[in-house]
């Protein structure tokens, strides 16, 4: 008997688990660890929060995917992974071992501030929002900490939702587009009112704050004594496989590609999913392993709070309102798979 253990339920594991329907035998046993029984996609939050999709439209039930796919679902935190051991423990102590793991545990908002709120994860983010509409002021001051694809859709999503009420400012210290990306991006957050502040840090003048920084490596990757890079992301080969340890493998924001500097996006994650599941089907059966191939650039599309959306791919960009009806489609296309 096999034993696989999936920790992190993201959007390369939720792959996993499609890939691996018709694939379960009873020489193999799989568990995916996830911290809650959905798997919200990342791509359609600021639809959620414009109010174009309900949550639920934005979620994959990873418990009842799991069981299509004949595997256990637990829901748990992960504290510890030792692979020397081969076991890994969860916070409450309960102890689960692995002849095989795969790592997508995503990874953590980059820098701290006491009263900013993260995206991630989105049930709490999601609270908070509904409770600012609720509880707070009719005109909210909020303020978003962070100014990339993540950040700026965030506000202009907010400000639409608030139709016009209240005040909207995104707070960084740099600019992450291509020129001209960031120009037509500085029109979107002109039309709504939104300020770009690059030259001050975030006061404290707001009603609520969003952190939507980039991201930064979970400490127990670095702990656990898998090689890592600089930045205590785990260690990958083409394979998709630790270079330190050949039973752990990763994808997705916890891990980096030897030899390669990929952004931390979900659009990553997604393509190295199939290429993870399979190598996750050979290592069990002993067959040689595929390599994860990016591609040299990929496609960016920016929602701008209403039905309309910027589009980028290499030194080509555009805009309208055929961009998010694109996004839209490619989005529901995503998540329908799931169900």
């Amino acid at each position: 008997m096999t034993r696989l253990l999936l920790l992190g339920g993201g959007h390369a594991h939720a792959l996993v688990l499609l890939k691996f329907r018709n694939f379960i035998s009873k020489n193999l046993q799989v568990t995916l660890v996830n911290a809650g029984p959905v798997h919200t996609y990342s791509g359609m939050v600021p639809g959620v929060i414009a109010g174009h999709y309900a949550a639920d439209h934005a979620q994959i039930d990873l418990a009842r995917l799991a069981r299509g796919a004949g595997a256990q679902f637990v829901r748990g935190r992960v504290q510890r992974l030792d692979p020397a051991a081969k076991e890994v423990v969860l916070e409450g102590g309960d102890v689960l071992g692995y002849d095989v793991v795969s790592l997508n545990l995503g990874s953590v908002p980059a820098g701290l501030h006491e009263h900013a709120v993260a995206a991630k994860p989105f049930e709490g983010f999601m609270a908070h929002w509904r409770e600012l509409l609720g509880k707070g002021p009719e005109s909210p001051r909020i303020a978003v900490l962070g100014a990339g694809a993540g950040g700026v859709e965030l506000a202009m999503a907010m400000k639409f939702a608030l139709a016009g009420r209240g005040r909207v400012a995104i707070f960084s210290d740099r600019n992450v587009f291509p020129v001209a990306v960031a120009e037509r991006v500085r029109n979107a957050l002109e039309r709504l009112a939104i300020e770009l502040r690059t030259d001050a840090p975030a006061p404290s003048a707001f009603d609520a704050m969003f952190r939507v920084t980039g991201a930064s490596a979970l400490p127990l990757l670095r702990e656990s004594g898998l090689k890592t890079d600089e930045k205590g992301y785990v260690l990958v080969d083409a394979s998709l496989r630790s270079v330190s340890h050949p039973d752990v493998f990763g994808a997705g924001d916890n891990a980096s590609l030897e030899g390669a500097a990929l952004p931390k996006s979900g659009v990553y994650a997604v393509r190295q999913g199939a290429v993870l599941a399979e190598n996750l089907k050979r290592v069990v059966r002993g067959m040689p392993m595929l390599d994860y191939v990016p591609r040299a650039d990929s496609l960016s599309l920016i929602s701008c709070g209403a039905k309309y959306a910027i589009a980028s791919r290499g030194g080509w960009s555009a805009e309208g309102r055929w961009a998010w009806w694109w996004k839209d489609w490619l989005d529901r296309r995503w998540v329908a798979r799931f169900r």
